[in-house]
């Protein structure tokens, strides 16, 4: 079964069932897939590998970026340039048009990052990001003890050592994402199964936080990746596949993915392919209401 339809408007989001096409396989541990709509081509992360693939209609897979400080989520910043989340150098990266790698945020309070997981740029330019401590694990990062004893969320700052911390109350926050209009960021917790809700202030300052929905079903997986389509849906990483939630956080039903699933992203020209990095492997599937792209 390839879907599990808990509301009927499922099929008008998604669709009443999904074919699987396999892009990619034969990867250790797939996240961070990004598309980029003018090069129309899909990037994502193999963090045991410590490799940036990349996949095209017209080339395949190649390799984008190896070694990458085991990379995990990737975006484009409203310049295009691509920014990346390290497990291993425990940074927010941005790569600037010669090549060069210059590092966003390293440390807080004098203390290095835990490991940054995922983010997302708003569109005047913030980059925010979650810090939990999955990449000072070893296969997904480099084992080490943590500096900081909490796992957060942040804004980055003015300078790599400025980094802002925005909500530090969380077991290990991971995907995030932002509503339509910007004023509301909602973040997940792979520790505790579900996605908080914050207000975003003028300043770029969290407020709230409550928790707006639980991620519940059969089969492996937990809150990870996460996205909005074009129709403010919620798309999470949960048990069985992804889960899709509605604007009023009612889970609509889940996509069950043939293996565990890390994040996805929307890409090819009309925005309804859904590329997904499920372990091993990365898949896309077609659905009916498009997403958005990251650029």
């Amino acid at each position: 079964m390839s879907v599990e339809i808990r509301d009927r408007r499922f099929a008008v989001v998604v669709g009443a069932s999904v074919s699987f096409e396999r892009i990619a396989a034969g990867c250790k541990f797939t996240e961070g897939p990004l598309w980029h709509p003018a090069g129309a081509y899909l990037l994502w992360s193999d963090m045991p590998d410590d490799h940036i693939r990349r996949w095209s209609a017209a080339d395949g897979v190649s390799t984008f970026r190896k070694p990458c400080h085991k990379s995990n989520g990737l975006t484009w910043d409203r310049q295009g340039r691509l920014l990346a989340c390290e497990h291993a150098s425990s940074r927010v990266s941005r790569t600037e048009p010669g090549g060069e790698v210059v590092a966003l945020a390293t440390h807080y309070q004098g203390k290095q990052l835990n490991s940054p997981n995922d983010l997302v740029c708003t569109v005047d330019g913030a980059v925010y990001f979650t810090d939990p401590t999955y990449g000072r694990m070893d296969y997904y990062g480099v084992l080490r003890e943590p500096e900081l004893d909490f796992r957060g969320v942040y804004r980055v700052g003015a300078d790599p050592k400025s980094t802002v911390l925005l909500a530090s109350d969380f077991g290990q926050p991971n995907g995030l994402c932002f509503a339509l209009d910007g004023r509301r960021l909602f973040v997940n917790d792979t520790e505790r199964q579900h996605i908080r809700v914050f207000d975003v202030g003028t300043n770029g300052a969290l407020s709230g936080g409550k928790v707006w929905a639980q991620t519940t079903g059969e089969g492996e997986g937990a809150p990870d990746g996460m996205k909005i389509d074009s129709a403010g849906n919620v798309y999470c990483c949960g048990p069985g596949g992804i889960h899709v939630f509605d604007p009023a956080a009612v889970c609509l039903g889940v996509i069950r993915v043939p293996e565990g699933t890390a994040n996805m992203a929307w890409g090819d020209a009309d925005l309804r392919s859904l590329y997904i990095t499920a372990s091993s492997s990365v898949y896309r599937i077609r659905v009916a209401v498009p997403g958005r792209a990251a650029l």
